[in-house]
């Protein structure tokens, strides 16, 4: 099954379609005791016996965003919002994700902003909707070009901008094992795109005022 989107990624639709197709919890259990067993342990000694069950549940939870659609978190928009019309940002939001090439952990944190148009949403749903996407196998450009495209089409606001700061341990803990570095990300959609200004203003609440490069792609 291709699930390559064009649009999200992965909706509920998808979902419903995983969900007939996934293997049963004793046969991902199954997998995790082979794993164990080309690395060269044993999985039936005792302290690896409850490790695949583990694994599992550990899964579950690490790849949650599967199961909801990131849309839906963004249904129910404010229209009463006095005539606001400067930035909403939320900065810092923590999130851990995993590498779609080597299944490895991606720890960061994402800065989300946009410039309402009539339309505003809970901050929390912003927060939640970092969470949905970061609950995948992601790469850190997609991600951050799903959080603004999602935004945009819901609240249609003049303007979406998101930047994602992360450390990938695919870099740190394998290959070139260089510790210390992060990567950053930008998706600048229409006044953070077009309005340097605007996209200053953003860059400089996040702490990234010297940043004129992250114009967005």
């Amino acid at each position: 099954m291709d699930r390559r989107l064009t649009k999200h990624h992965w909706t509920s639709r998808d979902s419903e379609t995983a969900s007939r197709d996934r293997p049963s919890r004793l046969q991902a259990e199954e997998a995790v005791r082979t794993l164990i067993c080309w690395a060269g342990d044993d999985p039936a000694r005792e302290g690896l016996l409850g490790t695949p069950e583990r694994v599992v549940r550990a899964y579950e939870e690490w790849f949650a965003g599967y199961d909801e659609d990131p849309a839906q978190l963004l249904d129910r928009c404010f229209e009463e919002i006095a005539g606001y019309d400067e930035i909403v940002l939320l900065r810092d939001i923590r999130f851990e994700s995993h590498c779609e090439h080597h299944m490895a952990p991606i720890i960061g944190r994402a800065h989300v902003a946009y410039l309402p148009d009539r339309r505003v949403v809970g901050i929390s749903k912003l927060a939640r909707l970092v969470e949905v996407f970061g609950r995948r196998l992601q790469i850190q450009e997609r991600m951050t070009a799903e959080i603004a495209q999602t935004i945009d089409e819901a609240l249609k606001p003049r303007g979406v901008a998101v930047v994602i700061e992360a450390v990938h341990e695919c870099m740190t803990t394998r290959g070139v094992h260089n510790c210390g570095v992060s990567m950053t990300t930008s998706r600048m959609l229409g006044v953070f795109r077009d309005t340097p200004e605007t996209r200053q203003e953003f860059l400089a609440a996040i702490g990234l005022r010297r940043a004129a490069g992250l114009s967005g792609g």
